[in-house]
C-alpha cells in the first residue's frame, strides 16, 4: 500500500510536467521536470544504491563476504574468487564515490 501511495506521488511531476507544471525550468531556460529526475536518478541515487550495495556485501555488519560469496556463485556464469575480495572492499567503494562527486561537479560547474 505505501509502494502504491509513493509511486502515484512521484510520478505525479512526471504526467504533469506538459500541463500544469511547465512552466517549472528547474536547471534554467529549457529545462523541464525530467531534466530534474534524470540528474537525481542518475547522479545521486544509482551512485548511492551502488555504493550502499557494495558496502552492504562486503562489511560484517552487512552481508558479510562469504555470504556474498556463496550467493554470488550459485548456478552457471563467471565466479567471484578470494582475490577480488580487496578490490571489492576497498578499490570499488573509492571509484563509485569518486563517480558520485563527479555527477555533483559536473553538475553544479
Amino acid at each position: 500500500m505505501v509502494n502504491g501511495i509513493m509511486m502515484f506521488v512521484l510520478s505525479l511531476p512526471c504526467a504533469l510536467e506538459f500541463n500544469m507544471l511547465n512552466g517549472i525550468q528547474p536547471f534554467g531556460d529549457g529545462s523541464t521536470i525530467m531534466d530534474l529526475e534524470d540528474f537525481l536518478v542518475s547522479n545521486i541515487i544509482l551512485p548511492i544504491g551502488s555504493l550502499i550495495f557494495v558496502l552492504f556485501c562486503v562489511r560484517k555488519n552487512g552481508w558479510g563476504w562469504n555470504k556474498f560469496v556463496d550467493e554470488a556463485n550459485t548456478g552457471k556464469g563467471l565466479k567471484i574468487k578470494n582475490y577480488m575480495r580487496s578490490y571489492m572492499t576497498y578499490v570499488l567503494p573509492v571509484i563509485v564515490f569518486i563517480v558520485f562527486v563527479l555527477g555533483l561537479y559536473n553538475f553544479f560547474n
